[in-house]
């Protein structure tokens, strides 16, 4: 996908202040649908340099992404990911294919962050957000607790993990 183009869109939709057909766009662009998806809706800005999104929702149930009506300030392929982040979240919580522990969710989505497995389409992130979310996935391996199944099942996504922080410093 050309991303110039991508930029373009997007623009025309932030002059018209359709945030939400914008979101959409970039769903349906880069094919991150899912059936478990309900819609965006918006939540409150944390600041003009830092984006918060959830994807709400009981488990098992439809998924509502959140998203700051500022989310088209920032760079397109942190936006990207941190959709993509979220709509791999609509799927964890998905029925038939709900991951109950959030812990594992967020190492889940904070690593395709980072190589891309079920969205191959999404672009990399700079350096530094590569460093910030492979430390995120890494703060969310510890939660798993120390020799844990779940740690023990994520034992080579985490080496991977580190190869990557220690290879972009």
């Amino acid at each position: 996908m050309n991303l110039e183009q991508v930029n373009l869109h997007l623009n025309a939709y932030k002059e018209h202040n359709q945030i939400i057909d914008a979101a959409k766009f970039l769903v349906y662009s880069f094919n991150l649908e899912h059936e478990n998806f309900a819609g965006f809706g918006f939540r409150e800005e944390l600041s003009p340099n830092s984006m918060l999104l959830t994807a709400e929702g009981e488990l098992g149930r439809p998924q509502k992404v959140m998203i700051p009506r500022n989310i088209f300030d920032f760079d397109l392929n942190l936006v990207l990911n941190m959709v993509a982040h979220e709509m791999l979240h609509v799927r964890q919580k998905a029925p038939g294919q709900v991951v109950e522990d959030k812990n594992e969710r967020e190492f889940q989505a904070y690593y395709e962050m980072l190589f891309h497995k079920v969205f191959p389409q999404i672009p990399d992130v700079s350096d530094f957000h590569r460093k910030f979310f492979g430390n995120k996935a890494l703060e969310y391996y510890k939660r798993m607790g120390d020799g844990s199944e779940l740690q023990q099942k994520y034992a080579e996504q985490k080496k991977e993990i580190e190869q990557l922080i220690n290879s972009s410093s």
